[in-house]
């Protein structure tokens, strides 16, 4: 691929995290209906999902201009007709430009965005998702306080460091910001690199 010839950024961890996390999508997502992700950067797990998951419509989205047209230049580059042009999507927000989804999914944001951005994915995917709609969040998590790795606790020093307002959540504070809205703690399952997937559904 000519990556210099257009839009299309690369992220190394895309790689390495996008089988296990389609294992799991495989098991939680529903069989038809519209996805949305949120923070979709580069837009490479967007097109790779959507290729592989061919039942469903893939809505990616992202804040950040260039990320978009990264996002537009995958999805045109890998020719898949299932995914949909990103949409300008703020998780922090109080409305989204998108009214319903038979899914939500979010992949390593939660750490790297302001608490107030947990706060709008949760409120936001209570809002567009029906009963029983899943919200699908991957990424490094504490439980009950603890890091699970001292890789994590050593990631987490680092994002704090270089935003006071980033940093590694705990399952439980997201849990009960999530109850408030009426989503649901289904399933949490390790995953590589001492990460996790924490499944929601709305009630």
């Amino acid at each position: 691929m000519d990556f210099a010839s257009d839009a299309r950024r690369m992220s190394p961890a895309t790689g390495r995290n996008r089988d296990p996390i389609l294992a799991v999508l495989r098991r939680v997502l529903p069989p038809k209906g519209v996805v949305l992700e949120i923070a979709s950067g580069t837009g490479e797990h967007a097109v790779y999902f959507a290729r592989n998951l061919p039942d469903l419509v893939w809505q990616p989205s992202d804040p950040d201009a260039e990320s978009r047209e990264s996002i537009a230049a995958w999805t045109d580059a890998s020719g898949a007709a299932n995914v949909r042009p990103p949409l300008d999507l703020d998780a922090a927000a109080p409305s989204w430009p998108i009214e319903r989804a038979d899914a939500v999914v979010c992949i390593n944001m939660v750490h790297i965005a302001p608490w107030r951005a947990t706060e709008g994915l949760l409120s936001g995917a209570a809002r567009i998702l029906p009963a029983g709609g899943v919200l699908y969040l991957y990424g490094p998590y504490k439980r009950d306080g603890r890091h699970t790795a001292p890789s994590n606790e050593a990631f987490d020093g680092d994002l704090r460091q270089r935003n006071p307002e980033w940093g590694v959540r705990d399952i439980a504070e997201v849990r009960n910001v999530a109850s408030v809205f009426g989503l649901r703690l289904q399933e949490v399952a390790e995953m590589p690199a001492n990460n996790l997937s924490v499944v929601f559904d709305r009630r």
